[in-house]
């Protein structure tokens, strides 16, 4: 069934019809349309527009189509041009006459807008929740590691002590500001568009609020144009889940590199690893490097909306129906990433022994020793020097700062003593460092609590789960 043809007099070409039809992905809208549909009559019925019976009909009709949907037994077809011709023919097959009074006062497209925006505000609750649940299992690891050692890096080269506790910390900075940017992003798409027609509104008395009130929006949209061609909440949250792809690539990168041979910092778990076909001994980071290479995918669906969408006149245009397949698929894609990290996550054995004596090889506590010279009455620029000397004399002893002879230190400064090797532990150079947001013990374990109480404190999306 078609919801337009009165002014046409000739089928429309199959090639067209299949070219023009969206009901082969939009059928991922059956609940929403089905919910917004039973929203806008019982609004028509308030406005006296529908009676109570004609309601009431209307309704049970939609609930069976959705029982039949979600049962298996009503199958889409691919007659019907998208799903919102779908659900209004079988509508009216099923009930008749009455069931042609469901369109009253709306066009495709608020209708589209309206289904676009609640499959996506669903989405944000889900995509809110798998972050929680990955930055559940990133709290474990950083509330029981405050005393873990292991290298920090630039430029990936060995720089400083931190904990295990603080490098993961990291993280979940991160993945707290990507939880926020879901949270604006639903704030701020939260108004309804139904009601404002095809791009000018309608001259049927309807109760947009009542209508927002029934859905759990904030409210009506308060520009009919704006509200059928507004696809800005879509970039945005392909621009969040974008953000949330490069975190997880950056996590996995790393992850990769600490896996191997050389670094063997971590180990991944093998029900999220794989082998090679020709090589017995391999093990491979696959799920790592899977995320990692997805994150392009979920960058081109940010890219394709913008192009999409720059340079659309109002108010409604065909071009908007692409918006659909590539924003499913990357929200698919991250779900499953989050997940599958998730999973990677919670089962990874870390070797703390060998990151901290990688700490100590990389001489990351060169800086700390320069400190003590300078605590000692050297200059800082001479202490620099002198640092340097005795890590070019460590290279060729092959030993660290930690194993090199106290004689060798005083033979370049006498300035050194005995207690120059606890300045230089790994647990001190750490635990000195107990500035908010550094990583000593202290400073980590203010951050932990910090970090609770986030965990459970609901945001808006959290309240708004199932």
């Amino acid at each position: 069934m078609k919801l337009w043809g009165g002014r046409f007099t000739k089928e429309t070409n199959q090639l067209v019809h299949n070219f023009n039809a969206s009901l082969s992905f939009d059928q991922k809208f059956y609940d929403q349309d089905i919910r917004g549909s039973i929203a806008h009559v019982t609004m028509l019925a308030k406005q006296g527009i529908l009676t109570d019976t004609e309601r009431d009909e209307i309704i049970a009709g939609l609930k069976g189509i959705l029982a039949d949907i979600e049962n298996g037994t009503l199958a889409f077809d691919a007659e019907s041009e998208d799903i919102h011709s779908f659900v209004e023919a079988h509508l009216i097959e099923r009930i008749g006459d009455t069931g042609k009074k469901l369109h009253t006062g709306r066009s495709r497209n608020d209708q589209v807008a309206l289904d676009m925006k609640l499959y996506t505000r669903d989405e944000i609750v889900e995509l809110n929740q798998l972050l929680k649940t990955l930055m559940e299992e990133l709290y474990k690891i950083i509330s029981t590691n405050t005393e873990t050692f292991m290298p920090g890096f630039t430029h990936l080269q060995k720089a400083q002590p931190v904990s295990l506790s603080h490098h993961l910390s990291a993280y979940f900075e991160m993945f707290k500001r990507d939880r926020s940017r879901l949270c604006d992003i639903y704030e701020r798409m939260n108004y309804c568009p139904l009601g404002s027609g095809a791009l000018a509104g309608t001259t049927y008395p309807l109760d947009r609020a009542y209508t927002a009130s029934l859905l759990d929006f904030a409210g009506p949209t308060l520009n009919s144009m704006d509200s059928v061609s507004d696809r800005d909440y879509i970039i945005e949250l392909l621009s969040a889940l974008s953000t949330v792809m490069m975190h997880l690539s950056r996590f996995c990168e790393e992850i990769i590199i600490w896996n191997t041979n050389e670094y063997r910092f971590v180990d991944i778990d093998d029900a999220y690893s794989t082998g090679s076909s020709i090589m017995p001994q391999k093990k491979n980071p696959d799920i790592a490097e899977l995320i990692r290479g997805k994150t392009g995918r979920v960058y081109g669906a940010l890219i394709s909306i913008l192009t999409t969408m720059k340079g659309l006149p109002l108010a409604y245009n065909k071009d908007m129906q692409e918006d659909k397949e590539f924003t499913f698929d990357a929200i698919d894609t991250v779900k499953g990433c989050i997940a599958l990290f998730t999973g990677m996550l919670s089962t990874m054995k870390f070797n703390n022994e060998v990151m901290e004596a990688s700490a100590k090889n990389g001489f990351t506590n060169a800086t700390d020793a320069a400190d003590y010279l300078v605590n000692h009455g050297v200059p800082f620029r001479d202490a620099h020097g002198i640092i340097g000397q005795l890590v070019l004399t460590c290279i060729d002893k092959d030993c660290s700062l930690d194993e090199l002879p106290l004689s060798e230190y005083q033979a370049i400064c006498p300035a050194f003593g005995e207690d120059i090797y606890e300045a230089i532990s790994m647990k001190t150079c750490v635990e000195k460092r107990n500035t908010i947001g550094a990583p000593g013990v202290q400073a980590m374990k203010e951050v932990i609590e910090c970090y609770r109480e986030y965990l459970d404190t609901p945001n808006v999306c959290d309240t708004k789960q199932n």
